[in-house]
Protein backbone atom coordinates (compact mmCIF):
# COMPACT_ATOMS: atom_id res chain seq x y z
CA UNK A 1 0.00 0.00 0.00
CA UNK A 2 0.69 3.75 -0.47
CA UNK A 3 0.94 5.07 3.21
CA UNK A 4 1.33 9.01 3.50
CA UNK A 5 2.72 9.46 7.12
CA UNK A 6 2.08 13.02 8.63
CA UNK A 7 4.72 13.91 10.97
CA UNK A 8 7.26 11.72 9.41
CA UNK A 9 10.17 13.39 11.55
CA UNK A 10 8.82 13.54 15.08
CA UNK A 11 9.59 10.95 17.42
CA UNK A 12 6.22 8.54 16.49
CA UNK A 13 6.24 9.36 12.57
CA UNK A 14 9.89 8.14 11.73
CA UNK A 15 9.52 5.36 14.27
CA UNK A 16 5.77 4.21 12.02
CA UNK A 17 7.99 4.72 9.07
CA UNK A 18 10.49 2.55 9.70
CA UNK A 19 8.17 0.42 10.62
CA UNK A 20 5.76 0.55 7.58
CA UNK A 21 8.75 0.41 5.68
CA UNK A 22 9.72 -2.73 6.79
CA UNK A 23 6.41 -4.76 6.47
CA UNK A 24 7.00 -3.31 2.31
CA UNK A 25 4.59 -0.77 2.08
CA UNK A 26 5.78 2.74 0.12
CA UNK A 27 5.65 5.27 2.74
CA UNK A 28 5.60 8.94 2.17
CA UNK A 29 7.13 10.91 4.36
CA UNK A 30 4.89 14.08 5.14
CA UNK A 31 7.51 16.66 6.62
CA UNK A 32 8.10 20.70 6.97
CA UNK A 33 11.11 20.85 4.73
CA UNK A 34 11.53 17.86 1.90
CA UNK A 35 15.06 15.93 2.12
CA UNK A 36 15.22 12.59 0.84
CA UNK A 37 13.12 10.92 -1.77
CA UNK A 38 9.47 10.00 -0.46
CA UNK A 39 9.29 13.16 1.38
CA UNK A 40 6.10 15.34 0.51
CA UNK A 41 6.05 18.70 1.76
CA UNK A 42 3.37 19.56 4.44
CA UNK A 43 2.72 22.28 6.75
CA UNK A 44 0.30 21.92 9.62
CA UNK A 45 0.67 25.61 10.24
CA UNK A 46 -0.79 26.24 7.14
CA UNK A 47 -2.60 23.59 5.30
CA UNK A 48 -5.61 24.21 6.94
CA UNK A 49 -8.11 24.14 4.07
CA UNK A 50 -9.01 20.32 2.45
CA UNK A 51 -7.97 22.18 -0.98
CA UNK A 52 -4.53 22.39 0.00
CA UNK A 53 -4.22 18.55 0.58
CA UNK A 54 -6.44 17.10 -2.35
CA UNK A 55 -3.01 17.14 -4.59
CA UNK A 56 -0.79 15.35 -2.19
CA UNK A 57 -3.24 12.21 -1.21
CA UNK A 58 -3.52 11.13 -5.35
CA UNK A 59 -3.04 7.23 -4.93
CA UNK A 60 -2.49 7.02 -1.58
CA UNK A 61 -4.06 4.10 0.37
CA UNK A 62 -3.97 5.12 3.98
CA UNK A 63 -2.90 8.41 5.56
CA UNK A 64 -1.96 8.25 9.25
CA UNK A 65 -1.83 11.86 10.58
CA UNK A 66 1.38 11.70 14.04
CA UNK A 67 1.59 15.31 14.18
CA UNK A 68 1.45 16.73 18.21
CA UNK A 69 3.19 19.42 20.09
CA UNK A 70 2.77 19.18 23.62
CA UNK A 71 3.56 22.82 24.18
CA UNK A 72 2.65 26.03 22.47
CA UNK A 73 4.80 28.67 21.18
CA UNK A 74 3.36 31.78 18.96
CA UNK A 75 4.40 29.79 15.81
CA UNK A 76 2.41 26.41 16.58
CA UNK A 77 -0.89 26.51 18.26
CA UNK A 78 -2.35 23.14 19.58
CA UNK A 79 -5.91 24.47 17.74
CA UNK A 80 -3.98 24.91 14.57
CA UNK A 81 -2.01 21.50 14.94
CA UNK A 82 -4.22 18.93 16.52
CA UNK A 83 -8.01 20.22 15.09
CA UNK A 84 -8.01 22.66 12.12
CA UNK A 85 -5.22 21.10 9.60
CA UNK A 86 -5.69 17.50 10.34
CA UNK A 87 -9.75 18.12 9.99
CA UNK A 88 -8.67 19.78 6.61
CA UNK A 89 -6.59 16.86 5.80
CA UNK A 90 -9.39 14.39 6.20
CA UNK A 91 -12.04 15.80 5.13
CA UNK A 92 -9.60 16.00 2.10
CA UNK A 93 -9.07 12.33 1.90
CA UNK A 94 -12.91 11.44 2.22
CA UNK A 95 -13.37 13.62 -1.12
CA UNK A 96 -10.25 12.29 -2.41
CA UNK A 97 -11.24 8.30 -1.66
CA UNK A 98 -8.84 7.64 0.68
CA UNK A 99 -10.43 5.01 2.81
CA UNK A 100 -8.13 4.75 5.89
CA UNK A 101 -7.33 7.18 7.90
CA UNK A 102 -5.03 6.29 11.21
CA UNK A 103 -5.10 9.11 13.93
CA UNK A 104 -2.40 9.30 16.71
CA UNK A 105 -4.03 11.06 19.53
CA UNK A 106 -3.74 10.70 23.09
CA UNK A 107 -4.80 8.79 26.07
CA UNK A 108 -6.75 11.50 28.10
CA UNK A 109 -8.35 13.01 24.75
CA UNK A 110 -12.16 11.16 25.51
CA UNK A 111 -12.22 14.11 28.86
CA UNK A 112 -8.95 15.49 29.59
CA UNK A 113 -9.75 19.52 30.78
CA UNK A 114 -6.06 20.49 29.47
CA UNK A 115 -6.10 22.52 26.25
CA UNK A 116 -3.66 19.69 24.62
CA UNK A 117 -6.41 17.71 25.25
CA UNK A 118 -9.42 19.73 24.04
CA UNK A 119 -7.19 19.86 20.85
CA UNK A 120 -6.83 16.62 20.44
CA UNK A 121 -10.68 15.42 21.31
CA UNK A 122 -11.63 18.26 18.15
CA UNK A 123 -9.07 16.68 15.90
CA UNK A 124 -10.68 12.82 16.37
CA UNK A 125 -13.81 14.48 16.47
CA UNK A 126 -13.55 15.92 12.95
CA UNK A 127 -12.22 12.19 11.85
CA UNK A 128 -15.22 10.37 13.42
CA UNK A 129 -17.89 12.37 11.58
CA UNK A 130 -16.29 11.35 8.06
CA UNK A 131 -17.67 8.23 6.10
CA UNK A 132 -14.12 7.22 6.40
CA UNK A 133 -12.76 3.64 7.61
CA UNK A 134 -10.96 5.43 10.54
CA UNK A 135 -9.21 4.08 13.39
CA UNK A 136 -8.24 6.60 16.35
CA UNK A 137 -5.33 5.61 18.48
CA UNK A 138 -5.24 7.18 22.05
CA UNK A 139 -1.36 5.99 23.67
CA UNK A 140 -0.63 6.74 26.87
CA UNK A 141 3.01 8.45 27.81
CA UNK A 142 5.38 6.75 25.26
CA UNK A 143 8.73 6.06 25.87
CA UNK A 144 11.60 5.55 23.96
CA UNK A 145 15.27 6.63 22.92
CA UNK A 146 14.71 10.23 21.29
CA UNK A 147 11.49 11.13 22.57
CA UNK A 148 10.73 14.23 24.11
CA UNK A 149 9.17 12.85 27.71
CA UNK A 150 11.13 9.87 27.75
CA UNK A 151 14.24 11.70 27.43
CA UNK A 152 12.52 14.32 30.69
CA UNK A 153 11.89 11.46 32.55
CA UNK A 154 15.48 9.75 31.86
CA UNK A 155 16.95 13.00 33.04
CA UNK A 156 15.32 13.39 35.78
CA UNK A 157 15.91 9.96 36.83
CA UNK A 158 19.58 10.58 36.61
CA UNK A 159 19.56 13.46 39.16
CA UNK A 160 21.64 12.41 42.53
CA UNK A 161 18.29 13.63 43.93
CA UNK A 162 15.00 11.88 42.43
CA UNK A 163 12.34 14.98 42.96
CA UNK A 164 8.87 13.46 43.65
CA UNK A 165 5.64 15.90 43.25
CA UNK A 166 2.89 15.49 45.33
CA UNK A 167 0.70 14.00 42.29
CA UNK A 168 -2.59 12.32 44.61
CA UNK A 169 -1.98 8.65 43.55
CA UNK A 170 -1.36 9.11 40.04
CA UNK A 171 -0.95 6.54 37.68
CA UNK A 172 1.12 5.71 34.68
CA UNK A 173 0.97 3.28 31.92
CA UNK A 174 3.72 4.40 29.74
CA UNK A 175 3.95 2.48 26.25
CA UNK A 176 7.56 1.71 23.85
CA UNK A 177 7.19 3.42 20.67
CA UNK A 178 8.20 0.38 19.20
CA UNK A 179 4.92 -0.77 20.20
CA UNK A 180 2.63 2.01 19.49
CA UNK A 181 4.70 2.31 15.96
CA UNK A 182 4.00 -1.97 15.51
CA UNK A 183 -0.18 -0.54 17.21
CA UNK A 184 -0.43 1.92 13.90
CA UNK A 185 1.43 -0.35 11.14
CA UNK A 186 -1.36 -3.01 12.24
CA UNK A 187 -3.88 -0.50 12.00
CA UNK A 188 -3.38 0.34 8.50
CA UNK A 189 -3.92 -2.87 7.07
CA UNK A 190 -7.74 -3.39 5.39
CA UNK A 191 -8.17 -6.54 7.85
CA UNK A 192 -8.42 -4.37 10.71
CA UNK A 193 -11.53 -3.61 11.97
CA UNK A 194 -12.18 0.14 11.33
CA UNK A 195 -14.58 3.11 12.99
CA UNK A 196 -12.92 2.53 16.52
CA UNK A 197 -11.28 4.12 19.14
CA UNK A 198 -8.52 2.55 20.79
CA UNK A 199 -6.63 3.67 24.01
CA UNK A 200 -3.14 2.00 24.35
CA UNK A 201 -0.65 1.61 27.25
CA UNK A 202 1.88 -0.65 28.62
CA UNK A 203 2.12 -3.88 30.87
CA UNK A 204 3.03 -1.84 33.87
CA UNK A 205 0.98 0.61 35.98
CA UNK A 206 3.55 2.76 38.19
CA UNK A 207 3.35 5.56 39.96
CA UNK A 208 5.49 8.53 39.38
CA UNK A 209 8.34 8.12 41.25
CA UNK A 210 7.93 4.12 40.22
CA UNK A 211 8.07 5.25 36.80
CA UNK A 212 11.48 7.31 37.14
CA UNK A 213 12.92 4.41 39.33
CA UNK A 214 12.34 1.87 36.52
CA UNK A 215 14.25 4.10 34.44
CA UNK A 216 16.72 4.80 36.96
CA UNK A 217 17.31 1.33 37.56
CA UNK A 218 17.96 0.47 34.12
CA UNK A 219 20.21 2.92 33.25
CA UNK A 220 22.95 1.56 35.60
CA UNK A 221 21.85 4.45 38.52
CA UNK A 222 21.86 3.16 42.27
CA UNK A 223 18.39 4.37 44.21
CA UNK A 224 18.69 8.03 45.43
CA UNK A 225 16.71 9.23 48.37
CA UNK A 226 13.61 11.38 47.18
CA UNK A 227 12.83 14.73 47.53
CA UNK A 228 9.12 15.48 48.20
CA UNK A 229 7.84 18.62 46.42
CA UNK A 230 4.41 20.11 47.83
CA UNK A 231 1.65 20.62 44.77
CA UNK A 232 1.66 24.38 45.28
CA UNK A 233 5.46 24.83 44.67
CA UNK A 234 4.48 22.99 41.79
CA UNK A 235 1.93 25.03 40.72
CA UNK A 236 3.83 27.88 41.04
CA UNK A 237 6.89 26.54 39.04
CA UNK A 238 4.43 25.49 36.05
CA UNK A 239 2.95 29.22 36.42
CA UNK A 240 6.77 30.36 36.14
CA UNK A 241 7.42 28.10 33.07
CA UNK A 242 4.61 29.38 30.98
CA UNK A 243 6.86 32.65 30.64
CA UNK A 244 9.99 30.54 29.99
CA UNK A 245 10.33 29.16 26.40
CA UNK A 246 10.95 25.73 25.98
CA UNK A 247 10.00 25.25 29.46
CA UNK A 248 9.09 21.47 30.12
CA UNK A 249 6.79 22.78 32.61
CA UNK A 250 3.53 24.58 32.20
CA UNK A 251 0.17 25.07 33.63
CA UNK A 252 -1.21 23.09 31.66
CA UNK A 253 1.61 20.27 31.85
CA UNK A 254 1.47 19.83 35.47
CA UNK A 255 -2.73 19.53 35.30
CA UNK A 256 -2.12 16.33 32.46
CA UNK A 257 0.49 15.32 35.31
CA UNK A 258 -1.24 15.49 38.26
CA UNK A 259 -4.04 13.13 36.12
CA UNK A 260 -1.75 10.28 34.97
CA UNK A 261 -1.55 8.21 31.92
CA UNK A 262 -3.12 4.67 32.33
CA UNK A 263 -6.08 2.74 31.61
CA UNK A 264 -9.21 2.89 33.55
CA UNK A 265 -8.62 0.33 36.43
CA UNK A 266 -10.56 -2.63 34.85
CA UNK A 267 -10.46 -1.65 31.42
CA UNK A 268 -10.07 -5.12 30.17
CA UNK A 269 -11.39 -3.81 26.15
CA UNK A 270 -8.83 -1.80 25.98
CA UNK A 271 -5.79 -3.98 27.08
CA UNK A 272 -7.62 -6.77 24.79
CA UNK A 273 -7.98 -4.20 21.71
CA UNK A 274 -3.73 -4.29 22.27
CA UNK A 275 -2.75 -7.65 22.36
CA UNK A 276 -5.12 -7.89 18.78
CA UNK A 277 -3.57 -5.39 17.36
CA UNK A 278 -0.03 -6.87 18.86
CA UNK A 279 -0.29 -10.13 18.85
CA UNK A 280 0.77 -10.52 21.77
CA UNK A 281 1.07 -8.38 25.33
CA UNK A 282 2.64 -5.21 24.98
CA UNK A 283 6.19 -4.81 26.87
CA UNK A 284 6.40 -4.03 30.51
CA UNK A 285 8.54 -0.88 32.09
CA UNK A 286 11.24 -2.91 32.95
CA UNK A 287 11.96 -4.13 29.32
CA UNK A 288 11.72 -0.98 27.96
CA UNK A 289 15.61 0.04 27.98
CA UNK A 290 17.43 -3.25 26.41
CA UNK A 291 21.36 -3.04 28.49
CA UNK A 292 22.95 -2.65 24.68
CA UNK A 293 20.97 0.68 25.27
CA UNK A 294 21.23 1.60 28.78
CA UNK A 295 24.93 3.27 28.85
CA UNK A 296 23.88 5.11 25.92
CA UNK A 297 20.80 6.44 27.22
CA UNK A 298 22.81 7.46 30.92
CA UNK A 299 25.09 9.29 28.97
CA UNK A 300 22.54 11.41 27.79
CA UNK A 301 20.26 11.52 30.59
CA UNK A 302 23.55 12.84 32.32
CA UNK A 303 24.66 15.36 29.66
CA UNK A 304 20.78 16.43 29.94
CA UNK A 305 20.90 18.63 32.91
CA UNK A 306 25.20 19.08 33.36
CA UNK A 307 25.24 21.55 30.73
CA UNK A 308 22.81 23.74 32.04
CA UNK A 309 23.74 23.08 35.72
CA UNK A 310 27.90 23.89 34.73
CA UNK A 311 26.37 27.33 32.31
CA UNK A 312 24.32 28.49 35.76
CA UNK A 313 26.87 28.25 38.27
CA UNK A 314 29.41 30.31 35.78
CA UNK A 315 26.56 32.56 35.82
CA UNK A 316 26.18 32.93 39.40
CA UNK A 317 29.85 33.55 39.63
CA UNK A 318 29.64 36.25 37.21
CA UNK A 319 27.00 38.06 38.75
CA UNK A 320 28.10 37.50 42.03
CA UNK A 321 31.55 39.08 41.78
CA UNK A 322 30.35 41.98 39.96
CA UNK A 323 27.60 42.68 42.25
CA UNK A 324 30.43 42.35 45.48
CA UNK A 325 33.03 44.90 43.49
CA UNK A 326 30.45 47.22 42.60
CA UNK A 327 28.08 47.57 45.34
CA UNK A 328 29.66 45.55 48.71
CA UNK A 329 32.89 45.28 48.92
CA UNK A 330 34.61 48.71 50.10
CA UNK A 331 36.02 50.77 46.50
CA UNK A 332 38.80 51.88 48.71
CA UNK A 333 39.98 48.89 49.04
CA UNK A 334 39.73 47.92 44.99
CA UNK A 335 41.26 50.47 44.24
CA UNK A 336 44.66 50.33 46.72
CA UNK A 337 44.66 46.86 45.06
CA UNK A 338 44.40 48.69 41.49
CA UNK A 339 47.33 50.61 42.67
CA UNK A 340 49.73 47.95 43.71
CA UNK A 341 48.80 46.73 39.66
CA UNK A 342 49.77 50.22 38.68
CA UNK A 343 46.38 51.55 37.94
CA UNK A 344 45.27 54.91 40.18
CA UNK A 345 43.28 57.82 39.66
CA UNK A 346 40.28 57.90 37.06
CA UNK A 347 41.54 55.38 35.35
CA UNK A 348 41.43 52.91 38.19
CA UNK A 349 38.00 53.94 38.80
CA UNK A 350 36.86 53.33 35.68
CA UNK A 351 38.59 49.85 35.39
CA UNK A 352 36.76 49.17 39.06
CA UNK A 353 33.42 49.62 37.72
CA UNK A 354 33.88 48.99 33.75
CA UNK A 355 35.02 45.45 34.89
CA UNK A 356 32.43 44.83 37.12
CA UNK A 357 30.13 45.92 33.91
CA UNK A 358 31.51 43.19 31.96
CA UNK A 359 31.70 40.58 34.71
CA UNK A 360 27.67 41.10 34.76
CA UNK A 361 27.24 40.93 31.04
CA UNK A 362 29.01 37.55 30.68
CA UNK A 363 26.85 36.86 34.07
CA UNK A 364 23.57 37.37 31.60
CA UNK A 365 25.54 35.96 28.55
CA UNK A 366 25.58 32.44 30.10
CA UNK A 367 21.89 32.14 30.33
CA UNK A 368 20.87 33.82 27.14
CA UNK A 369 23.93 33.62 24.51
CA UNK A 370 25.86 30.74 25.43
CA UNK A 371 28.45 29.63 22.98
CA UNK A 372 32.25 28.94 21.71
CA UNK A 373 33.27 32.40 21.82
CA UNK A 374 31.67 33.35 25.37
CA UNK A 375 33.48 30.52 26.50
CA UNK A 376 36.77 31.63 24.59
CA UNK A 377 36.52 35.26 25.84
CA UNK A 378 35.87 33.80 29.64
CA UNK A 379 38.90 31.69 29.79
CA UNK A 380 41.11 34.33 28.27
CA UNK A 381 39.70 36.82 30.92
CA UNK A 382 40.34 34.67 33.94
CA UNK A 383 44.04 34.04 32.40
CA UNK A 384 44.63 37.27 32.31
CA UNK A 385 43.17 38.28 35.68
CA UNK A 386 45.29 35.58 37.19
CA UNK A 387 48.48 36.59 35.14
CA UNK A 388 48.38 40.06 36.82
CA UNK A 389 47.34 38.72 40.33
CA UNK A 390 50.70 36.21 40.77
CA UNK A 391 52.45 39.32 38.86
CA UNK A 392 51.35 41.75 41.23
CA UNK A 393 49.53 40.22 44.20
CA UNK A 394 51.50 37.58 44.77
CA UNK A 395 50.03 36.88 48.24
CA UNK A 396 47.04 35.70 46.84
CA UNK A 397 48.98 32.55 45.72
CA UNK A 398 49.25 31.14 48.66
CA UNK A 399 46.66 32.66 50.21
CA UNK A 400 44.59 29.47 52.61
CA UNK A 401 40.93 30.95 50.75
CA UNK A 402 42.64 29.94 47.42
CA UNK A 403 41.48 32.37 45.39
CA UNK A 404 43.48 31.95 42.40
CA UNK A 405 43.68 28.02 42.67
CA UNK A 406 39.80 28.19 42.29
CA UNK A 407 39.79 29.16 38.84
CA UNK A 408 41.48 26.21 37.91
CA UNK A 409 37.76 24.45 38.35
CA UNK A 410 36.45 27.73 36.73
CA UNK A 411 38.82 26.84 33.65
CA UNK A 412 37.59 23.37 33.51
CA UNK A 413 33.84 23.97 33.62
CA UNK A 414 34.84 26.39 30.45
CA UNK A 415 36.84 23.78 28.65
CA UNK A 416 33.82 21.52 29.14
CA UNK A 417 31.07 23.52 27.91
CA UNK A 418 33.64 24.82 24.67
CA UNK A 419 34.10 20.95 24.17
CA UNK A 420 30.15 20.62 24.45
CA UNK A 421 29.14 23.52 22.25
CA UNK A 422 26.19 21.37 20.34
CA UNK A 423 24.66 19.05 22.99
CA UNK A 424 24.98 15.62 21.65
CA UNK A 425 21.52 14.14 23.59
CA UNK A 426 19.42 16.07 20.63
Amino acid sequence: MKILVCGASGFIGSAVCARLARAGHEVLRGVRRPERAGDVAIDYGADTEPSAWRGRLRHVDVVVNAVGIIRECPAARFETLHARAPAALFAACAAAGVRRVVQVSALGAADGASAYFASKRAGDRALMALDLDWLILRPALVFGPGGGSAGLFCKLASLPVMAAPALDGARFQPIHVDDLAQAVAAACEPATPARRVLSLAGASTVSYVGMLAAYRRAMGFPAAPLLRLPAAAMAGAAWLGRWIPGSALTPDNWRMLRGGSALAEGDTQSAAGIRALLGRAPRAIGDFIRPAQAELLRLRALAGWRNALLRWALAAVWLATAVVSACIYPSDGSLALLARAGIEGAPATAALYGAATLDAALGVACLVRPSRGLWRVQGALILGYSVVIAACLQEYLWHPFGPVLKNLPILAILFILFAEEKSWTT
